[in-house]
């Protein structure tokens, strides 16, 4: 055969339509399917429409309010008479996409009760998320994909190492990465002692509680009661600040957890208070182009309350006693980047802006309706360089505020029916970050001006699911073996079928466990009490019983009256009359 001659291989032939051509390879060596990143990504889109409003109106935009389209003002020639627009309104959303992040959204759902504070680290890179029911799930968007959405770590932080039984837990009401490091987090419940955690969930310190039979609360290291908030201080990575029931304030060192750095006691001065009210929040703020610190706490009479960040503490340099209405939570506030705007978001359904150079009445008011009476945890959050006010609302949607007026700018629906109680803006990776009573978090983004968390995640390939990811399906959680391995019957110790994560048994012929319950939990067993406590089995014996066990051998054996075995007399009664038998011994003879 020449080199000149063609090599013509013979190939079968089949038609195009000929079902056989699905199992026939097309090429040699081992085939990748490709992901499509884009279209993972526009899976994530947001179907719903943002309301934007105009200049008429208000406030933000409620339930049973004005419509959209009311707030978008006259129909212009270029929408006909059916409703129908050009493309000038499609246009115009987009600029919105383009301006706020909120074209799209990554949900998680890793609570199961509701989220009541979210924070990230200053890099975007760790998302921590807090609960009501005492747990922080910590989410690491490094090491998310789309199919494997969940936290890499859950922490209750009153939930002991030491001690298996200790069962406490408290609703957590604020987290906080520290701005500075980003390596802690400060975390609050409704307990006296507040804790600083690591970034993997690890408690590094607990401050103390002070002494509550003490009147006086410059005298105490530590707050008597449960804490409502707290935050870092801006420019001192070593230092934060807690907001108490015990009216005061009080400035901790992370590296002295034994006593306070500095105690601030506000007085109250509504008639009958007996001069304490609860501290509600607590913001510390400071300048970016430099100068004072501002520290600003609201309390439950209503009272606004500013100090010098800087200190000192012995009088605030300003306080306005009717700031919001007496005995309504203000759940949020908020001092902006230039440290000049304070934002208060009270629970008399109202926000209101002030000056902290002018620090006596509200610039503007607003009303919106509060969450605090269910929800104590609700905050308002600037924007990143104060561009914008973010807060949620009772019908669990997203409002971007105007920062000068007040009027929303943005109306985006997150959690319809849910109320969104916790709101946060990051500045580096340019994300939203929401959390609602539903116990949702979701991850607003968009693709184009966002970069890193959200988008990192759905950029990437899914994780391929196996078989044996999923543990119920391979391998037997009570013994430690194998799905599909056979066992000889009576082969292996202990029960026989094991119970399941819920407590059930796997037997049917057995009864089903009883759950263990926190009480059961906190009592020690009959053997940790008989092997530990002397004399314990003692309890359950009648000491008659025990006690004539020895009646014989003390009888035979005397130990301790030895010496006078032989020369101890016999005993003898005296023999009763008749007389005496018939009254009996116990009754005595009548004197006269």
């Amino acid at each position: 055969m020449s080199d000149d001659e063609d090599i013509v291989v013979e190939e079968p032939e089949l038609a195009e339509d000929d079902p056989m051509r699905a199992f026939l390879p097309t090429s040699f060596g081992k085939k990748s399917k490709e992901t499509n990143i884009a279209a993972q990504i526009d899976r994530t889109k947001r179907n719903t429409h943002h309301r934007a409003a105009g200049a008429q109106g208000g406030g933000p935009l409620e339930a049973g309010g004005p419509s959209a389209d009311s707030l978008k003002g006259p129909k212009s020639d270029s929408e006909t008479s059916d409703g129908s627009s050009d493309d000038s309104d499609s246009d115009d959303e987009s600029d919105d996409d383009d301006e706020f992040p909120v074209s799209h959204e990554l949900v998680l759902k890793t609570h199961e009760r509701a989220v009541t504070t979210i924070t990230l680290d200053p890099a975007g890179g760790r998302l921590a998320s807090a609960s009501v029911d005492g747990k922080v799930n910590l989410h690491d968007f490094a090491a998310m994909t789309p199919t494997t959405l969940r936290a890499f770590r859950s922490v209750d932080p009153w939930q002991s190492k030491k001690s298996s039984t200790q069962s406490e837990s408290h609703p957590i009401y604020k987290i906080e990465f520290s701005p500075l490091t980003g390596g802690l987090f400060l975390c609050i419940s409704a307990h006296p002692q507040a804790k600083i955690l690591s970034r993997d969930g690890d408690i590094v310190t607990e401050f103390v509680k002070g002494d509550m039979y003490l009147r006086d609360m410059n005298n105490t290291k530590g707050h008597i009661s449960a804490i409502t908030s707290g935050t870092w201080h801006p420019t001192d990575k070593n230092l934060c600040v807690t907001a108490g029931t015990d009216s005061t304030l009080r400035i901790w060192d992370i590296n002295n957890k034994r006593s306070q750095k500095e105690v601030i006691v506000f007085k109250s001065k509504v008639p009958g208070s007996a001069g304490r009210t609860r501290m509600t929040s607590v913001a510390w703020g400071s300048p970016l182009q430099g100068g004072s610190n501002v520290l600003v706490a609201a309390a439950l009479d209503g009272s606004l309350v500013m100090y010098s960040g800087n200190g000192p503490f012995s009088r605030p340099a300003a306080e306005i006693r009717d700031a919001h209405k007496a005995d309504t939570w203000t759940s949020g506030i908020d001092i902006s980047s230039d440290g000049r705007m304070v934002v208060t978001r009270g629970g008399d359904d109202t926000i209101k802006l002030w000056d902290t150079r002018k620090f006596k009445t509200p610039l503007v008011t607003v009303n919106h309706q509060s969450t605090s009476a269910h929800y104590a945890m609700s905050n308002i959050k600037y924007a990143p360089n104060a561009t914008s006010i973010l807060t949620g609302s009772a019908t669990g949607a997203l409002h971007i505020l105007n920062p000068g007026n007040l009027q929303p700018e943005l109306v985006a629906p997150v959690t319809p029916g849910s109320p969104v109680i916790t709101v946060d803006w990051h500045p580096k990776i340019n994300q939203i970050i929401t959390g609602s009573a539903n116990g949702e978090t979701h991850v607003l983004y968009n693709p184009t001006v966002s970069n890193r968390g959200a988008v990192d995640v759905m950029s990437r390939a899914p994780k391929k699911r196996h078989i044996d990811d999923n543990p119920l399906l391979t391998m037997d959680q009570s013994i430690g073996i194998s799905g599909d391995s056979i066992v000889t019957p009576g082969s292996m110790g202990g029960r026989r079928g094991g119970v399941t994560a819920s407590g059930k048994s796997k037997d049917p012929r057995r009864p089903e466990v009883l759950q263990q319950t926190p009480f059961m939990r906190n009592q020690p067993d009959e053997k940790h009490i008989a092997e530990n406590i002397p004399l314990a089995r003692m309890l359950h014996e009648d000491p008659r019983e025990a006690l004539l066990k020895y009646a014989d051998a003390a009888k035979k054996d005397p130990m301790f009256t030895q010496a006078w075995k032989d020369t101890q007399p016999v005993t003898q009664y005296a023999e009763l009359s008749d007389d005496e038998e018939e009254e009996g011994p116990d009754k005595k003879k009548v004197r006269r």
